[in-house]
């Protein structure tokens, strides 16, 4: 039975996880400014009625 070098599974894990910590913070990022299904809705909150008391 082979055994398994070590080396390049290390590069192909350490790469991999460099792009998923490279990628998941511009995902959250674009999804939390960009994609702002309220825009300015909760922002300004101005009341313009008053209580009838």
């Amino acid at each position: 039975m082979p055994q398994l070098l070590p080396e390049p599974w290390f590069y192909i894990f350490f790469f991999s996880w460099t792009i998923f910590l490279i990628a998941t913070p511009i995902k959250i990022a674009s999804y939390e400014f960009f994609k702002d299904p309220l825009p300015g809705a909760l922002k300004t909150n101005s009341m313009t009625w008053s209580w009838k008391w």
